[in-house]
């Protein structure tokens, strides 16, 4: 079994740069899939970024690639997120997730979420 416990959430301007952690707890936190989601209000949750067990393996949605930035550290079972260029619609609460399997989009499929950390982007 594993916690997640997101970080780094704020409000930042279009343009800016946020840093999103997702501190996991347990021995076993290198062995899970990680994945990114996020829901804004009125809209259903989407998956936006999640990298493999032992990081060799990542997968980006459409819409944050080239601007976003998944990466991990298993020595100190964390797993983050940087976030370039923000833009308006990417605001929302954002989630990471934990999955035994490599399955990046499918939410269903992740069995441990964090309780999310909200970002706004904002003139």
């Amino acid at each position: 079994q594993v916690q997640l416990v997101e970080s780094g959430g704020g409000l930042v301007q279009p343009g800016g740069s946020l840093r999103l952690s997702c501190a996991g707890s347990g021995r076993t936190f290198s062995s899970y899939t990680i994945g990114w989601f996020r829901q804004a209000p009125g809209k259903e949750r989407e998956f936006v970024v999640a990298i493999s067990s032992v990081g060799g393996r990542t997968y980006y949605a459409d819409s944050v690639n080239g601007r976003f930035t998944i990466s991990r550290d298993n020595s100190k079972n964390v797993v983050y997120l940087q976030m370039n260029s923000l833009k308006p619609e990417d605001t929302a609460v954002y989630y990471c997730a934990a999955s035994t399997t490599w399955t990046p989009t499918t939410a269903t499929l992740y069995q441990y979420w964090g309780q999310g950390t909200q970002v706004t982007v904002s003139a």
